[in-house]
């Protein structure tokens, strides 16, 4: 089977609750110390990020970590907030303190379109690091294996910007027409099919983005048949 899917993390594949208050949660208690700790390795490419994007070229690890937790609460898509917190998350996956939370229907879908022989990617918002951790500490087994790539905002783009997902398409070597984007935000599927790929949304009870036409929506990847798409 040649198909080709893309799929987003929150709100899509996993709950937003876990990810903005488990992983969120845990940076946030976390970043002033990792900071100040890492000022001179891991961390300073974060602090020359933040204070570039921020334009505080003067602020030292107090005010950088000031400036990212109010990213994190206003939910910034900022990449020196992704890559600080997929490094302080890493240390929460390895000791069991953090799990990749999913939809029930999600790793079945998973499983079964993996094994009919569709190419699975996740493109998050989320770094690379954050993301395959997410998979492989995934509450109920590793899921990792199931994934081709990775993308996120440092080597593809944007979620809303077409240039990012035209990025994915060369990355991967697949023409636009044969990628199906699965996500639940419709400036990303707007984004997706600008680009030329087809998209569905994905809508679920209690998640924060509504459904918006002309996009495809189902309630649940079990709705998804990748035979006719």
């Amino acid at each position: 089977m040649n198909v080709t899917i893309v799929l987003d993390i929150e709100g899509t594949t996993s709950p937003t609750r876990a990810v903005r208050e488990d992983l969120y949660g845990y940076t946030r208690d976390r970043l002033p110390q990792w900071l100040a700790q890492h000022r001179d390795d891991a961390a300073a490419p974060v602090l020359a990020g933040v204070r570039e994007l921020s334009g505080r070229a003067d602020a030292g690890t107090g005010e950088v970590a000031e400036i990212l937790c109010g990213w994190l609460d206003s939910d910034v898509k900022a990449a020196p907030l992704k890559t600080a917190q997929g490094l302080i998350c890493g240390e929460g996956f390895r000791t069991g303190a953090l799990h990749g939370e999913f939809f029930p229907d999600a790793p079945a879908a998973l499983r079964a379109w993996h094994g009919a022989g569709a190419r699975l990617y996740v493109y998050s918002s989320g770094s690379v690091r954050n993301q395959r951790d997410w998979f492989t500490f995934a509450r109920g087994g590793d899921l990792s294996g199931l994934i081709s790539d990775w993308f996120d905002l440092a080597n593809a783009g944007p979620k809303r910007e077409p240039a990012s997902y035209a990025a994915i398409a060369s990355a991967i070597g697949v023409r636009g027409p044969q990628i199906l984007f699965v996500s639940d935000h419709p400036d990303e599927l707007d984004a997706a099919v600008a680009a030329g790929w087809r998209a569905v949304g994905v809508t679920r009870a209690g998640e924060p983005n509504s459904p918006r036409p002309p996009h495809h929506w189902v309630g649940s990847f079990a709705e998804i048949d990748i035979a006719d798409r």
